[in-house]
């Protein structure tokens, strides 16, 4: 399961959509908060217990029923920065991570324990060669020491993807269910009302999930309603009718996902 979050103004104050998704299926959900609170609150993730993939931000480990993976993207964005500031051991990790990725890809998406191994030795290596230099510097570079110890730490979640076919290098699938938010927001601006908001993801949802299931999602709704509904029902409005529980439409959405 893919989880991330993005910002997003609602009637000018600042406020969260989170995402939870497969390949398969996104489901978006507007919040004013980032924490655990909003992920309690859109229900996903409480009882969630298999592989959940994100960027290590402070919620996502809270829940210890499920396992979780790091998304490497997100590292070698932050190895980008230390590169540009001349931290050569970040190259190495940058050249680590890139190649562990061809080799899973070349071993058809999971390594042998033996080989696993190898590459987790050489992981442990550049991490404490990175730490003792970077102890040894004056000032001392806290954000690139965090940034190594924290991957120290979290080894088993950012190495998942050795030895798990089903765990992903990155979590861009998230980014990509995400993207239509930021799009929508730069286009038009801000969101008046929370119901917008929570039409506006309803409908995100719809459309994302169809299109991973390869539907033609306009000519599929108007030909699955007659035209008079069709047009207050219209897909840009299916979110605002689901939300105020309109039949037709959620049988709409049934039909949709399972025909």
């Amino acid at each position: 399961l893919h989880v991330d979050e993005t910002s997003l103004r609602i009637n000018g104050k600042l406020a969260w959509v989170h995402v939870a998704c497969t390949s398969r299926y996104t489901y978006l959900a507007p919040h004013a908060s980032r924490g655990k609170k909003a992920t309690d609150d859109i229900g996903i993730l409480p009882r969630y217990e298999g592989t959940m993939m994100h960027d290590a931000f402070g919620t996502y480990p809270k829940y210890t029923h499920a396992t979780h993976a790091l998304c490497h993207a997100h590292h070698l964005r932050e190895l980008k920065g230390f590169i540009e500031q001349g931290h050569t051991w970040a190259m190495r990790m940058t050249t680590f991570l890139l190649a562990a990725k061809q080799a899973v890809e070349f071993h058809h998406g999971a390594l042998s324990e033996e080989e696993a191994r190898r590459w987790e030795r050489a992981y442990d290596r550049i991490l404490a060669r990175a730490q003792h230099r970077l102890e040894a510097k004056t000032p001392l570079p806290k954000k690139a020491l965090a940034f190594v110890r924290r991957l120290q730490k979290r080894k088993e979640e950012a190495l998942r993807f050795l030895r798990e076919v089903h765990v992903p290098f990155d979590n861009n699938q998230a980014e990509r269910d995400l993207r239509m938010v930021k799009v929508k927001e730069n286009i038009s601006g801000t969101f008046r009302e929370e119901t917008f908001a929570q039409s506006f993801c309803i409908t995100r949802s719809i459309v994302s999930t169809l299109t991973k299931h390869e539907k033609k999602r306009v000519g599929f709704v108007m030909s699955s309603v007659d035209r008079r509904h069709a047009r207050s029902c219209s897909f840009y409005h299916l979110g605002h009718f689901l939300l105020r529980g309109c039949p037709i439409c959620v049988a709409l959405l049934y039909i949709l996902l399972s025909g």
